[in-house]
C-alpha cells in the first residue's frame, strides 16, 4: 500500500471517477465539487490518496487556513472503500495528513465525524484526536 498526496498532475479521468465512488460511499447525497478545481493552486486543500495494486482504496482532505487563532488544518471526506477497511488504511491517510501538518507548523488539526460513526471515532482517538468543547453550527446557502 502507498499513501500519497495527490496533485492536479496527478488527476485524470480514472481517478477522478474513482474519487467520486469513494466519496459517494461517504455522502451518497451530497453534490461533489470537481477535483481539479478543489486542488486548485489557490485553494489551500490538501488531498492524500491510498493506492493498493495501482487501485485508489481511500481518500482524505485537509483545508489549511490562517485565523486569528493560529495557523489551522479542517480534515474533512475520509472514505475507505468498503472492500478495504480494516486494513488500517484509514490510519496511514490520517497519519499522512498529520505528517504535513507538523511539515507546515499547524497549531491544530480539527475534524469532524458524524455521532453514528464508531471505527472512525475510534480510530481518531487512537491517533490522539479528542473532543473539543464545541459546537458546529451550519448554514447553507
Amino acid at each position: 500500500m502507498e499513501t500519497k498526496v495527490l496533485g492536479r498532475s496527478d488527476i485524470n479521468a480514472a481517478i477522478a471517477e474513482r474519487v467520486s465512488e469513494l466519496y459517494r460511499q461517504l455522502s451518497p447525497t451530497k453534490k461533489q465539487q470537481d477535483l481539479r478545481h478543489v486542488l486548485d493552486e489557490d485553494n489551500p486543500v490538501y488531498v492524500v490518496g491510498s493506492f493498493e495494486d495501482e487501485k485508489l482504496t481511500g481518500i482524505a482532505s485537509m483545508a489549511v487556513y490562517k485565523v486569528v487563532s493560529g495557523h489551522k488544518g479542517w480534515i474533512e471526506d475520509v472514505v475507505v472503500d468498503a472492500t478495504y477497511r480494516g486494513k488500517g488504511i484509514g490510519r496511514k491517510l490520517i497519519e499522512r495528513l498529520l505528517e504535513l501538518a507538523r511539515d507546515m507548523q499547524l497549531t491544530e488539526v480539527l475534524l469532524f465525524t458524524e455521532d453514528h460513526r464508531i471505527a472512525a471515532r475510534t480510530l481518531y482517538e487512537s491517533l490522539g484526536f479528542k473532543t473539543k468543547d464545541s459546537t458546529i453550527y451550519i448554514r447553507r446557502t
